[in-house]
């Protein structure tokens, strides 16, 4: 039968990788493959067993929530004076709060903590699972994405609600604003660290433990809308960043792992794009919603109901099989990858050159590294400056924050098709020339920015929307394009440094309003469309077409064992 020979090919996979065909009798091989066929009746539901104490996580999320909880109290005593908090001093029932929330993170990241750390990491480094090129999309790969949308959603509107808050905050601490962009400075910098904090995290925890030992970390930063100091909510705002800064990346290694090959780069475009966009709506609209009634400390209140959706979503977020099969649970694994059609290998060393460290060489790759680099930054500069700026520039024109964050609603809705149309584009079309095309675009959009300022257009949902649709579309795209465009020997410290530019695009940004730099909108516009047109050319003059290009071509013969 089709499916028992599916289910005798997995789990000889699974055996071989493992080390547990490494014998020479016929009935241990079968009691193997017998435990991979039990795992299908099994399905996932010790999914997180394995785990120091499953108890230790449940009473680590209920001390979290109980310490954002407990600083309600303060929050809703500002209702007489529209929820201004600035000076008031804090109680004991708030510091009993940030008691329980430090305490129940520990306890949760305790109780998440794998039984067998060293075991896990090693297998993490020997085995890789992959989706082969021919499997077809099923049900758990659409609730898979379908999570990770959610998630990505949850995890982009914390930052992109910065611009948002900035105004209310100055005006309640009367700062300059200048003094108030230390809280976006430091969110950011939280995120970078997040990023290289998570990464390490899901080599030790796995990637479902750490999507939901972050969201535990989320729920707890929601105290930041009860601090009565800036001081307070800078400090909040960084855990923020840390806190979220890996999700992006560990999604993305979750679907590289689990999608099969020739639907993966249109699925990371789809739920990249998803993700940013739906999390700039929620942004400005929870803006658009609550700010007038609430004022803007409620922004960071969501992250209470958020964080624990997110904790709740990790039900529909699968465990890693390399994870499963470091504990022994050999048949757990086979259910997870007969799911998703996947197939485990075994990683042995790719021969190097014999001069010793490889560099990253010759003029077509450092043109597309340094084209890639740009593009980068430009994101980050217009995501975490210009589009962060842009409230309070309208604020200025006359607008109300109500109506301001009403428009810019109506702009990502306007953006919403351009996503599914840059999955299509990148997957069938073209991936260098949608990557290009996202530059253009956001060069279109700058221009409107520029036409605004000039007052030669008078609404900003336009080119509000081009900045989106551009600068989603890039930010969705330019990570798995840059992973396909370099060698092996050097596609990870290449596209770390991708990720790492747009984070350093962003920090420049904030790291210039903070010293009272940044000029004028319009003059802002200016200067960030120079260099994404300068990405432009230099992408079209070194940048390569990948799609239905095999990436072994760039590295030679593949030098590992397939099981």
């Amino acid at each position: 039968m089709p499916v028992r020979m599916i289910d005798t090919d997995v789990g000889r996979e699974i055996a071989g990788a493992a080390g547990f065909c490494r014998m020479s009798g016929p009935v241990e091989v079968e009691a193997a493959m017998h435990a991979a066929r039990r795992g299908t009746r099994r399905a996932a539901s010790s999914a997180l067993s394995d785990r120091q104490a499953l108890w230790a996580f449940a009473l680590g999320v209920v001390l979290v929530t109980a310490g954002v909880l407990l600083h309600l109290p303060m929050f809703l005593m500002g209702r007489m004076t529209h929820f201004r908090l600035a000076g008031m001093p804090m109680g004991h029932d708030m510091l009993a709060g940030m008691g329980f929330i430090i305490g129940g993170c520990a306890i949760a990241a305790y109780g998440l903590l794998p039984r067998d750390i060293a075991k896990q990491v090693a297998t993490a480094r020997d085995l890789e699972v992959a989706a082969p090129e021919d499997a077809h999309l099923a049900w758990p790969h659409w609730q898979l994405m379908g999570a990770l949308v959610a998630a990505l959603v949850i995890d982009v509107m914390k930052p992109a609600a910065l611009g948002f808050a900035l105004p209310g905050m100055a005006s309640e601490y009367a700062v300059p604003q200048a003094t108030a962009s230390l809280v976006p400075f430091f969110a950011l910098v939280g995120t970078v660290v997040g990023s290289v904090v998570w990464g390490f995290a899901a080599d030790i925890y796995g990637r479902k433990a750490s999507i939901m030992l972050s969201a535990v970390m989320f729920v707890g930063t929601a105290i930041c809308g009860a601090m009565p100091s800036l001081a307070w909510n800078i400090g909040m705002c960084f855990m923020m960043g840390a806190a979220a800064g890996g999700m992006l990346p560990v999604a993305y290694a979750l679907l590289a792992e689990m999608m099969p090959s020739r639907h993966r780069g249109w699925s990371l475009v789809l739920v990249g794009g998803l993700g940013a966009l739906g999390g700039y709506f929620a942004a400005s609209g929870f803006s658009a919603l609550l700010q007038p009634f609430f004022g803007w400390r409620i922004l960071w209140l969501l992250n209470l109901p958020t964080g624990l959706i997110l904790v709740l979503l990790g039900r529909f977020i699968p465990e890693s099989a390399k994870f499963l099969v470091a504990h022994g649970r050999e048949a757990e694994a086979h259910a997870v990858m007969t799911r998703f059609g996947a197939r485990m290998r075994a990683v042995t060393a790719r021969p190097t050159p014999s001069t010793g460290k490889v560099h990253l060489t010759g003029l077509s790759l450092i043109g597309k590294l340094a084209a890639l680099s740009i593009a980068a930054l430009c994101w980050g500069l217009v995501n975490f400056g210009l589009l962060l700026w842009l409230p309070t520039d309208l604020l200025a024109k006359g607008y109300s924050m109500a109506v301001s964050s009403r428009l810019l609603a109506e702009s990502t809705l306007i953006a919403l098709p351009t996503v599914f149309a840059a999955a299509w584009l990148y997957s069938r079309w073209s991936t260098k020339w949608s990557v290009v095309a996202s530059l253009a675009i956001t060069i279109a959009g700058l221009t409107g920015v520029l036409m605004l300022e000039l007052g030669l257009l008078a609404s900003p949902v336009l080119p509000v929307a081009l900045l989106i649709v551009g600068t989603n579309g890039l930010i969705a795209m330019v990570l798995p394009y840059t992973a396909e465009s370099f060698p092996l020997r050097v596609r990870g410290r290449a596209t770390g440094w991708v990720a790492a530019c747009t984070k350093a695009g962003g920090v420049g940004a904030q790291f210039l309003a903070i010293l009272a730099l940044v000029p004028a909108l319009g003059v802002s516009a200016v200067l960030i469309a120079i260099p994404t047109g300068l990405a432009l050319i230099l992408l079209v003059r070194f940048g390569r077409e990948t799609l239905g290009r095999d990436l072994r071509e760039l590295d030679g013969p593949i030098a590992s064992e397939a099981f």
